[in-house]
């Protein structure tokens, strides 16, 4: 019992309310919380970095032969994901306050995630080079769709597009990236090598930004806009999201485009699934001000739900195919 809540919850979770609590004890303020945004805005520059030297080019050229499920990977992503969140902001109506349904929408209009949709489809057995490939296209292609997006959606929410938005997204983010890329062939081993010591680095750049992003809101006072029936609102709201773009994925796979099984399970996790490690970051440059904190609470709710739910799918897909041989012997 305890071996299977390892594998269903994250422990990383709870570094996150961890730091939630931090900052509700202890807010940055001042100086503090100047010398603490400076350092988020470091972390967000690794982040990206990191990113450009762990996604290999090769293996995403190799992996866009499969066009049509990239391009379905994507259109659930961009696409089939905003539909769904302006659906439930209308139909939720006033039952949220105007930063949690923000918060929903920009959820929606996130890249997917890189390891965890890798993860999951090799425990499967599913495509793992077109879900790398699938998984890598919507982050890159998400520096540029989500601002443009996000914008689009949610102009009477307090995002404008402007040229400061643009330079700060291009700096922070692309510039980095396309750095990460070019040195890959001299950091890539490094990186490769030090993959563990790494990873509780950008992990901790994430927890840096959740610190900042709720300090504001403790020190703005936001939080008393929320009430205990809006959080239980939002996560019947979120679960629903979940369940429809799961839904629908499959109903795509099976039905419309008739892939095969380890393909369906690339649309499956590739097309869920959104991006706390880049949603963050992004939310940041995006969203300045003290309403940050209550805007992204949906994407870290989201974020643990799609980890137990996919976890759980991911281990009936992966019995499939002893069940069938299991069948096929008995017949």
């Amino acid at each position: 019992m305890l071996n299977r809540l390892r594998g269903v919850l994250d422990p990383y979770i709870a570094l996150m309310l961890a730091t939630v609590a931090l900052a509700a004890v202890l807010p940055a303020r001042g100086d503090g919380a100047v010398v603490a945004g400076i350092a988020a805005d470091a972390g967000i520059v690794f982040l990206f970095f990191l990113y450009g030297t762990r996604i290999s080019p090769r293996a995403a050229w190799n992996g866009l032969k499969q066009w049509q499920l990239h391009l379905a990977v994507l259109l659930s992503t961009f696409v089939l994901f905003p539909v769904l969140g302006i659906g439930l902001n209308l139909a939720a109506g006033s039952l949220l306050p105007s930063a949690l349904a923000t918060g929903i929408i920009f959820l929606c209009v996130l890249p997917s995630t890189v390891q965890s949709s890798i993860a999951f489809t090799s425990i499967a057995r599913g495509n793992v080079a077109a879900a790398l490939c699938a998984a890598s296209a919507s982050n890159i292609l998400g520096i540029f769709l989500t601002p443009l997006l996000a914008a689009a959606l949610l102009h009477t929410g307090g995002v404008q597009l402007s040229f400061g938005v643009f330079r700060d997204i291009v700096l922070q983010l692309l510039v980095p990236f396309v750095a990460g890329q070019l040195l890959r062939p001299w950091v890539g081993g490094f990186v490769q090598r030090h993959k563990q010591i790494l990873g509780y680095a950008d992990r901790g750049s994430i927890l840096l930004i959740i610190y900042v992003a709720f300090s504001k809101g403790m020190v703005d006072n936001v939080w008393s806009q929320v009430a205990p029936l809006d959080l239980v609102v939002l996560l019947i709201l979120l679960a629903g999201l979940l369940a429809a773009a799961l839904a629908l994925t499959a109903l795509i796979a099976r039905r419309f485009m008739r892939l095969s099984v380890e393909d369906e399970i690339v649309l499956q996790f590739c097309g869920s699934k959104k991006s706390l490690a880049s949603g963050l970051p992004i939310a940041s440059v995006l969203f300045a001000g003290p309403q940050l904190s209550l805007i992204v609470l949906p994407l870290m709710l989201f974020h643990q739900l799609q980890l137990m739910v996919c976890a759980v799918l991911a281990r009936r897909y992966a019995v499939r195919p002893e069940r069938a041989a299991v069948s096929s012997a008995v017949a």
